[in-house]
């Protein structure tokens, strides 16, 4: 290499990201494709696996489904941007360090934080040792095989929430021969209109799953789950989907966190407290008019586009512009021949519309189906233009320049 490219590299901008979830895959791909005609920007993408994880889709896997093998690095190829793999075990916002595996050190100028959530095993005693979670693919076939030698038994699901929903209306549809036992402090489908949550119930009763509402699970035992009063309900299989946790790291790194160790953010998505990181996704505490956004994939890969519009503007002299996010709906799966979506307002509360039965199945199939696609259109777009979602699909947006 000669003296001038050394210098070349050596003057580069290094724009790190961390995470390569829907939104931290979004935000490298974009960056990408914008500043492919800037050689002195490196983008490296960091993640533990160079599996993509679709995490919307592990009750599949969780049920012996598999899902299709997508490769990070193979995506990334042809865009100029580097990838590493390894775990994230320090960051240091102050020095613009990042450490991977302890032994690796990445510097940066500008970083994108897109650590996400995994399973809260922590907040009740007993999740870690003795329930599974979906937090991977290796969690959900793990669990799958579960399943699979159980032969008959009851297996329990802790939280109602969509998670939850999902899990236990796709084990009752794949082992009839298990009772499937939903609980949660809440009923199913609390959030939507009388007309959904009574449909839901209706799906859960024809899949044979004991619904029980009200309920806190306070500890899960080899053999059971001890609920708030003493009574303890069997259990041959536990899988937790009550509650996510954040990383530490962005705390232990000096950035201004909320109460669930979220990084705050100004209005590009930008650290309060270190202007030079970008939080995206889950990791990020995100006010918007109508209160602080809860982490989903419908606001994880947008996050990440703006936060890649966000930089490229910076670095082009130019004031990035707000943040702007409305939800759409809330698609819930009941098996593979069910479904039901619940159209919402954009603070995420729900509209009198909804789709149920197979008009649902076959929305929800589009709208979540794997990633792809969308970002092999990001990798050729031409630098004029962003994909922004709308109606569950991504456009290209013109006033993101």
């Amino acid at each position: 290499m000669s003296t001038r490219q050394d210098m070349s590299r050596a003057a580069a901008h290094r724009v790190v990201v961390l995470g390569s979830g829907y939104a931290g895959l979004a935000a490298a791909i974009q960056l990408s494709a914008r500043l492919k005609r800037r050689e002195s920007v490196q983008v490296t993408l960091v993640n533990a696996q160079e599996r993509f994880t679709e995490r919307l889709r592990l009750h599949l896997t969780a049920t012996g489904q598999p899902l299709a093998e997508l490769s990070i690095p193979e995506l990334l190829e042809g865009t100029g941007a580097r990838f590493v793999r390894g775990w994230v075990t320090a960051v240091d916002a102050d020095a613009k360090i990042v450490r991977v595996d302890d032994n690796r050190v990445l510097y940066y100028d500008t970083l994108v934080y897109g650590l996400g959530t995994v399973a809260d095993g922590a907040a009740v005693p007993g999740v870690e040792e003795y329930a599974y979670t979906l937090d991977s693919v290796e969690d959900a076939a793990s669990l799958a095989d579960r399943l699979a030698r159980l032969g008959t038994g009851t297996v329990v699901v802790g939280g109602s929430g969509l998670t939850g929903i999902e899990s236990a209306a796709e084990i009752a549809e794949r082992h009839p021969e298990l009772t499937v036992v939903l609980l949660g402090r809440q009923e199913p489908g609390a959030t939507t209109t009388p007309k959904v949550r009574a449909y839901l119930r209706a799906a859960l009763d024809r899949l044979g799953v004991r619904v029980r509402s009200g309920i806190e699970v306070v500890k899960v035992l080899h053999d059971s789950v001890e609920l708030a009063g003493g009574e303890h309900v069997t259990a041959d299989v536990v899988v937790w989907t009550s509650g996510t946790r954040v990383s530490p790291l962005a705390a232990s790194a000096g950035l201004t966190v909320d109460e669930r160790g979220r990084i705050v953010t100004d209005t590009v998505l930008r650290s309060v407290s270190h202007p030079d990181v970008y939080a995206v996704g889950d990791a990020a505490a995100i006010r918007q008019s109508y209160g602080v956004m809860h982490g989903t994939c419908q606001g994880g890969m947008p996050t990440g586009v703006h936060a890649a519009v966000s930089i490229v503007r910076t670095l082009k002299g130019r004031t990035p512009k707000p943040f702007r996010f409305g939800y759409y709906h809330t698609p819930v799966s009941l098996g593979r021949h069910d479904a039901v979506v619940q159209f919402t307002h954009p603070d995420g509360s729900p509209r009198r519309i909804c789709l149920t039965g197979r008009r649902a199945v076959r929305y929800k199939e589009a709208v979540s189906a794997a990633p792809w696609p969308t970002y092999g259109r990001m990798k050729r777009m031409p630098a004029s233009g962003a994909f922004w979602p709308r109606g569950g699909r991504f456009t290209r947006a013109r006033d993101a320049r």
